[in-house]
């Protein structure tokens, strides 16, 4: 199978899915980056070096896997539709650099997709799963060292929200203790096919050399994240009486006051108070 000439067209991409008798899926969040300009801005935010070995997240035409083989090592693409996993294949038969696999990448062994320290991500992620797979990554033991996605505008919002903010909550938490964060680039709907119905935006993620407030258990601590923002009208002396009897000496030992509410603390303020807590039953 011949790839068009340029699969930043529109007009081509649309005429390989009519030869592929394809149907772009809206659950799967089958949008198509068509934009060249928005292409080379999310390699520059990859940051991409000639040794270096990258995961991608949703292929799909594969305009950005040809360009991330053509500038790294290695290239782990990982592509949920079987149409789609099928043409790439084809289509990529002669590229050594990439190892293609048929799955959903949330059902992936995440440490054995990232086995060392250093890989990079860089997709243009389907919504639906953006916010979950970045939560997923910053438990496993070697988190990527830099990620370059396009998300939903509003979770690029909540990546880099601040304490207090109105899109300030877990996912902020959680991702700012492990990445310094920034919004690179908004991009508007037509720079995809078909153009999804929401607002995108590029971010880039670098690893922190360790995370904010120290060690923790990372599934501990979403679970006390959760307990927190569940009651987030509630000061932190009410919301955490059903994890403690008397959470004040906890909350001491943290430095939290406790009048303060969930959303007021700041990422490193809660390993510090996760290690305060009396052990779950």
């Amino acid at each position: 199978m011949t790839a068009p000439v340029n699969l930043t067209r529109p007009s081509e991409v649309r005429a390989l899915l009519t030869q592929l008798d394809f149907h772009p899926s809206r659950l799967l969040g089958q949008n198509f980056l068509i934009d060249r300009n928005i292409l080379n801005i999310l390699l520059e935010a990859a940051a991409l070096q000639p040794a270096d070995a990258v995961v991608e997240v949703g292929p799909g035409l594969g305009v950005l896997t040809d360009a991330l083989l053509a500038r790294a090592a290695a290239v782990t693409a990982i592509e949920k539709d079987h149409r789609l996993a099928a043409y790439l294949r084809e289509r990529f038969a002669d590229r050594p650099g990439l190892a293609l696999i048929h799955a959903d990448i949330l059902d992936c062994d995440f440490p054995a997709l990232f086995p060392r320290p250093g890989l990079k991500l860089a997709a243009n992620l389907p919504y639906a799963i953006a916010a979950r797979l970045l939560v997923e990554l910053t438990a496993i033991p070697h988190p990527p060292a830099l990620v370059a996605v396009t998300i939903q505008r509003e979770v690029a919002a909540r990546l880099v929200a601040a304490p207090s903010s109105d899109d300030y909550g877990l996912l902020s938490i959680l991702i700012q203790r492990h990445y310094e964060i920034a919004t690179v680039k908004h991009i508007a709907p037509s720079c995809f096919w078909p153009p999804p119905e929401v607002q995108s935006s590029i971010s880039r993620l670098v690893l922190r050399p360790a995370p904010l407030g120290g060690p923790a258990d990372e599934l501990a601590l979403r679970a006390l994240l959760r307990h927190a923002f569940s009651r987030r009208r509630k000061t932190m002396a009410r919301s955490l009486r059903d994890l403690a009897p008397d959470p004040l000496p906890a909350l001491a030992a943290a430095g939290i006051a406790p009048t303060a509410r969930a959303e007021e603390l700041a990422p490193a303020a809660w390993p510090a108070l996760l290690r305060a807590l009396p052990p779950a039953p």
